[in-house]
């Protein structure tokens, strides 16, 4: 059996636990993301290609190429696997993201300044399976507002997906992030990251360290009693996920 572009979405989608609540929730906070890339990303295809009126859930492949299909076996493989999923948009984005791959596959000219649409919602269906929704989105552990397709096209890219970036995102409770900044060192670029993590009455304050990590760290305590003449800057989590990516390739390279 050929491992088609199309045949690798759905042996992706075959490898999903959809009933892992215990992913899900223990991946709370890179889902949310991961659904907010992809609200982003299919609001700027919809604009592209004036189909506004299907966001957020549809097959942008269709409104792109009507022609475009995938092998008969494919298309039997993947009825068989999604006949009990639920809600029915959870069904559309997985053909979808099976017809995208045909349809890159057809047309290697598509916009390249437009990005892949599903990949955020396929790495989101891997750490812990769906979503329903309501007046809000839910994600099994967390949720989020849809918002309207303008204020989705212009929120901030989340563009670094690896799991090891993801996965550092992901923890117990709620956290704050902040850069070190200081001569040479902006927000941008900054020396180094920390977070305190709020979680059951207790807080605790954790440092991104070159063990590719968290680790505990005093800093934030020190900065407070004047002890510490690096300065910092509260940072989002998108920004916070920059600087765990590039710190991670940076000393991948190097090793």
């Amino acid at each position: 059996m050929s491992n088609t572009p199309t045949r690798k979405v759905l042996n992706r989608l075959r490898a999903i636990d959809w009933a892992d609540d215990t992913a899900a929730f223990e991946h709370t906070h890179s889902r949310a993301l991961l659904m907010r890339e992809y609200l982003r990303r299919a609001a700027l295809w919809a604009r592209a290609y004036e189909t506004e009126q299907s966001w957020p859930f549809f097959d942008i492949a269709a409104h792109i190429d009507a022609d475009i299909t995938t092998p008969l076996d494919i298309t039997e493989d993947l009825e068989q696997l999604l006949k009990d999923l639920t809600p029915a948009s959870l069904r559309t984005t997985c053909r979808g993201a099976v017809r995208w791959a045909a349809l890159r596959d057809a047309h290697p000219d598509l916009p390249e300044n437009l990005p892949d649409p599903y990949e955020p919602l396929l790495r989101m269906y891997e750490r812990g399976g769906g979503f329903y929704l309501h007046e809000y989105l839910d994600l099994n552990g967390v949720m989020i507002p849809l918002r309207n397709l303008e204020s989705n096209a212009s929120t901030t890219p989340f563009v670094t997906l690896s799991p090891a970036t993801l996965d550092a995102l992901d923890c117990e409770g709620e956290s704050t992030y902040f850069a070190k900044i200081s001569d040479g060192y902006p927000r941008h670029s900054p020396r180094g990251i920390v977070r305190r993590r709020a979680d059951d009455d207790q807080t605790h304050d954790e440092a991104f360290t070159r063990n590719l990590r968290w680790e505990p760290t005093e800093y934030l305590k020190l900065y407070d009693l004047g002890h510490n003449d690096i300065d910092h800057v509260q940072i989002t989590e998108i920004e916070a996920a920059t600087f765990i990516e590039t710190l991670t390739e940076k000393l991948a390279g190097a090793s």
